[in-house]
């Protein structure tokens, strides 16, 4: 693996701590201390801002701005979508002696910050030493409110420790913000008004005709001062030496479709009701919440004797993914998708991509099932949108986005939004995945077999007979390493169109004779056709899979014939490659950008043999550079099923900690969300061996020769399963539900309250 860490923040179970400042890693800790509640996000720029180098991001889950396109051909979007930075709610200016605090110009030590995932808080502190001679201790807290998603709260405390005097301050709220991609500031006909302490904005986008609301209470009073899209209290307090002086900012920024007056008159409100709550009493919320979260949802791993150091920054790392997963998405709205960056920056402009069903769905699917559900209605409110996309590139039925926001195609690079068919088999694979996991029959009729429809439709439509095979195949695509463009029969494409083709065969079949008069409707509403089915049965029986006499699958038709690059001899400073090589040299050779064949080895893993799976990741895993963050989790998962377990150790520390050590250096453009959720899927599937593709649930637990014990628990159709691994042996028990029978190393094994254990030898008897 040509890729190595850039280690900075210092190893903590719980907390994420960054102790002394160094500038240029400001971006990066920006990322890494980012904040969020699934409706609101924030980077963890300084409070103050300055002229340290900064991303200043506070983003609002589904606001976006738009920008029109000089359509070249039929088939290329004429308009795109992006995610802009709403109101800046942290905005604050303090000012001692007439020097005003800018940590790129003044003089300050012992700074410190840290985010503590044990109660969802950032908190950053530092000894300001004036020209004068003051020293001022200030700290800066915020948070965002888990349970009212449209609250966000900022504490500063100062402590003048060897002066009394006066120090200025103003905080404020600001719609004057620009994105920096585009170097504008996308919010017009903002309304500002203010009273005693208590102060409110409302701004429209330039063109997606958006509307957000923007309050904030202090515990202060002082001048309300309005200027242009801007909003503060300003106020002159008095310091006395060895004495703390706190000022609390509660805000509330909403955004829920209103516009104008109805929306200004819920803010109000909404912000009247948050002011009623100090900003302590909203804090041991906060903890409460968190506690409650992690006593069902933590994974904890002890380190075998001499290992601590390693296992320590594994731990710390696992519990940063799991932190960030539940501050991203926790299904409170079928608005909304998960972004690629969540809302710690503007990179990939805020969009969701395929990653979401293919890869974050399984930690939703065993944690929070109900927001597994809500990410697939998402895709089902905004199938109109795939239908008319399919249309727009001369095929029928639903042909889901590559990258979006509202469900309208947002790519503008025509290589992947038109050639990549992913994104609508991942939509099946998700439905498909979670009918089956928890038995939701309700949803696969009511709406998943009409996404599976309308998927299979457009396959139909886009799928060619000929070539050399004289099968059905895929032609004129780009499989998931889009380091190979324009390709024909990619192994992926054609695997995962052949199984979407069936489950839609298969869906419509039992929902015939399950709920007849379902299927009545949804036949009428669709006009589907009895010769559709047959042809889709066709298709996939006959669907062409390049697959050799050892098993070993060519991943696209001539892909064995490229020129081999050695991924172990390209220097760490070149990464990432998009940004160092040109676009045309990436593709001349067999490097692998991400799994492609391994990625369907991974979704449809009892599928293929054991056999199958040793050769193909034998074969790939050398030409794999890992540029997606999708890639070293799967990895993993695959190495650690061959039996290479120190291998599948080393990927899962680089998924675990890609972000908090930079891994692919481009932490600071915002998270890996993808990375982020297959880490612990990567504990879950790969070190637990668990498989949830085939009858009921199967493990095979193995663990790391540097762990001791692993244990975390999971939901699964309504119980709660807790395990916990040794090197001996693994128990499995139940918390919570009724007796469940499982396989663990390929016999059945039923759990119940009282705990099981199943002895690690017994893998080398299944073996």
């Amino acid at each position: 693996m040509a890729k190595a860490a850039d280690v900075y923040f210092r190893v903590d179970p719980w907390k994420i701590m960054e102790e002394g400042f160094d500038p240029a890693y400001s971006r990066v800790s920006e990322s890494v201390f980012s904040l969020a509640n699934e409706a609101l996000g924030v980077r963890g720029c300084f409070d103050e801002g300055g002229s340290v180098d900064s991303l200043r991001g506070a983003y609002v889950n589904g606001v976006y701005d738009m920008e029109r396109l000089n359509r070249s051909y039929r088939g290329i979007i004429t308009e795109t979508h992006f995610m802009i930075p709403a109101a800046d709610w942290l905005m604050t200016e303090i000012t001692l002696d007439g020097e005003k605090l800018d940590l790129g110009k003044v003089q300050f030590r012992d700074f410190r910050r840290e985010m503590d995932m044990r109660r969802g808080t950032l908190e950053r502190g530092f000894v300001w030493q004036t020209a004068s001679g003051k020293e001022l201790r200030l700290s800066f807290l915020r948070f965002m409110d888990r349970v009212h998603r449209e609250r966000a709260y900022q504490r500063v405390v100062m402590e003048p420790l060897n002066f009394s005097g006066a120090v200025e301050i103003a905080a404020g709220l600001s719609f004057d913000v620009v994105h920096e991609g585009y170097k504008k500031c996308f919010w017009q006909d903002v309304r500002a008004e203010g009273e005693g302490s208590r102060f409110a904005l409302q701004g429209s986008t330039t063109l997606s005709g958006q509307e957000v609301f923007a309050g904030a209470v202090l515990n202060i009073s002082g001048d309300i001062q309005i200027a242009e899209k801007t909003a503060a209290l300003r106020a002159v307090l008095p310091l006395e030496q060895g004495k703390i002086l706190t000022v609390d900012k509660r805000v509330v920024i909403l955004f829920d479709g209103d516009t104008g007056e109805s929306l200004w008159q819920k803010g109000q409100a909404a912000l009247t009701a948050c002011g009623q709550i100090s900003l302590d009493e909203a804090l041991t919320a906060q903890e409460e919440y968190w506690a409650a979260y992690w006593r069902t949802s933590d994974v904890e791993i002890e380190a075998a004797e001499g290992q601590e150091a390693a296992v320590a920054a594994e731990q710390q790392g696992i519990r940063f993914c799991s932190f960030q997963l539940a501050q991203i998405y926790n299904g409170g709205s079928t608005r909304h998708n998960i972004g690629a960056k969540g809302l710690t920056g503007e990179a990939y402009n805020g969009h969701a991509f395929w990653d979401t069903e293919a890869c974050c769905l399984p930690f939703y699917l065993f944690t929070n099932p109900r927001a597994a559900r809500d990410l697939l209605l998402y895709r089902y409110n905004t199938l109109p949108q795939a239908i008319e996309r399919a249309k727009m590139l001369d095929c029928e039925g639903a042909c889901y986005p590559l990258a979006t926001l509202n469900g309208d195609e947002a790519c503008s690079l025509w290589q992947h939004a038109n050639l990549q068919l992913q994104p609508s088999t991942a939509v099946a694979y998700g439905v498909w995945h979670y009918a089956h996991v928890t038995g939701d029959r309700d949803f696969l009729y009511t709406y998943g077999a009409e996404m599976l429809l309308q998927i299979a439709r457009f396959l139909a439509s886009r799928v060619e007979k000929g070539g050399q095979t004289g099968k059905y195949g895929f032609f004129g695509v780009m499989g998931p390493d889009e380091f190979h463009m324009m390709v024909n029969n990619n192994a992926y494409t054609n695997y995962m169109g052949m199984r979407t083709l069936l489950c839609a065969v298969q869906t419509l079949d039992d929902m015939r004779r399950d709920e007849p008069d379902a299927w009545a409707a949804l036949m009428e509403k669709t006009a589907l056709k009895a010769d559709e089915i047959t042809l889709w049965r066709e298709i996939a029986e006959n669907m062409y899979l390049p697959k050799d006499e050892t098993g070993l699958i060519e991943q696209h038709e001539g892909y064995f014939n490229l020129p081999h690059t050695d991924i172990n001899a390209i220097p760490v400073s070149q990464f990432p490659l998009y940004e160092h090589w040109s676009y045309d040299r990436i593709y001349r050779s067999d490097m692998v950008k991400q799994p492609d064949v391994l990625m369907m080895l991974y979704l449809y893993n009892s599928s293929f043999t054991e056999e199958e799976k040793r050769v193909n990741y034998a074969f790939y895993e050398p030409r794999t550079i890992h540029e997606s963050s999708l890639s070293p989790a799967i990895h993993s998962i695959l190495a650690a099923e061959s039996g290479k377990m120190e291998e599948a150790t080393r990927f899962f520390g680089f998924a675990t900690r890609l972000d908090l050590d930079n891994y692919n250096r481009n932490t600071r453009e915002g998270l890996h969300v993808t990375s982020i959720a297959l880490a612990w899927v990567n504990i879950v599937y790969g070190f637990a061996g668990l498989r949830s593709d085939g009858e009921g649930l199967r493990f095979a637990p193995r663990l790391p020769e540097r762990w001791k014990k692993l244990s975390f628990s999971i939901l699964y159709q309504g119980r709660v399963i807790l395990i916990r691994m040794e090197k001996e042996a693994t128990g499995f028990r139940l918390l919570r539900g009724e007796p469940l029978q499982v396989q663990v190393y390929g016999k059945p094994c039923t759990i119940n309250s009282e705990e099981v254990m199943i002895p690690a030898s017994d893998a080398n008897v299944s073996a």
